[in-house]
């Protein structure tokens, strides 16, 4: 059983601007719940209950969506409202979580990077902190299930349509089980006629402790971020890497449109909004 998550949740989220200026985009709802909230529950669903979140600066709000609020709280208890009160409890009881600061905006790798002394030396889940995985099962227990197996660092991937491989880390790999592959290479943000394949990389990590000695050796790309498909492609040529399909869809909430479509489609779902906001949604067809 993996014990630990990181989850990285330091970038200034400037394709969300100006709802971003003041507080992070990983609090950014879907429905009434933050990005951020859905991923630790994911991770808790998974039995992780020891998290590190990567932050930076202007995500104090993070820390205190997690923490007690004896004041409100309090508000709460005077006024009877008991299910808020207790959601409100319940989300300060998740896990154990815990903060350290990305100093420099240096990329992924670097924020993966600061969490080594608190892994030590076991094996641990990234999870991405605007990234949202939809699925029965959840996605980090998906990869721990193969790890089991495998007892090598495993990355989450999907397939998508290929005029959309330059936005993403592509595999290249070779297909050994039904959703299994064995990674040969990884290519960040390749064009569509050198993309290997359309297998895309889905925000979700299973790593080994000595990712943190090849992040270590990653020189700063030419934006001075320090790459974490870099520090992956010297990886995978020492040792065995595997990608495992996502069983289940990754809502891409890193556009204003997907945001859109995700909080549609989340509150489709919800028993007390679901009748109603379809009779809304078929009245607006007919008016536009």
């Amino acid at each position: 059983m993996i014990r630990k998550a990181v989850i990285p949740a330091a970038g200034f989220g400037t394709r969300f601007l100006p709802a971003t200026k003041s507080q992070p985009k990983e609090m950014l709802p879907i429905v009434d719940t933050p990005v951020i909230q859905y991923v630790v529950e994911e991770a808790v669903a998974a039995g992780i209950t020891d998290i590190l979140m990567i932050i930076g600066q202007g995500k104090r709000a993070i820390e205190e969506h997690f923490d007690r609020s004896f004041q409100l709280e309090n508000q709460l208890h005077q006024k009877h409202k008991k299910a808020e009160l207790a959601e409100i409890r319940r989300i300060s009881e998740l896990a154990d979580i815990h903060f350290v600061w990305q100093k420099e905006m240096k990329g992924l790798g670097d924020a993966i990077y600061c969490a080594r002394h608190h892994v030590h030396d076991e094996p641990f889940v990234v999870l991405l902190g605007d990234t949202l995985i939809d699925s029965s099962e959840p996605a980090a227990g998906q990869l721990q299930q193969v790890f089991g197996q495998r007892q090598a660092p495993i990355v989450l991937i999907e397939q998508i349509d290929r005029s959309q491989v330059s936005r993403y880390g592509v595999i290249d790999a070779e297909q050994i089980e039904p959703r299994i592959y064995q990674v040969k290479d990884i290519i960040e943000k390749p064009s569509e006629r050198e993309a290997p394949s359309n297998l895309v990389i889905a925000g979700r990590y299973l790593f080994t402790p000595d990712i943190f000695d090849y992040i270590s050796r990653t020189k700063p790309a030419k934006d001075g971020e320090i790459q974490l498909t870099e520090a992956m492609r010297m990886m995978v040529k020492d040792h065995p890497m595997y990608a495992l399909l996502l069983n289940g869809k990754r809502c891409d909430i890193g556009n204003k449109e997907g945001f859109i479509k995700t909080n549609i489609e989340f509150a489709l779902k919800r028993e007390d909004m679901a009748k109603n906001l379809r009779r809304f949604i078929k009245e607006l067809a007919t008016r536009i």
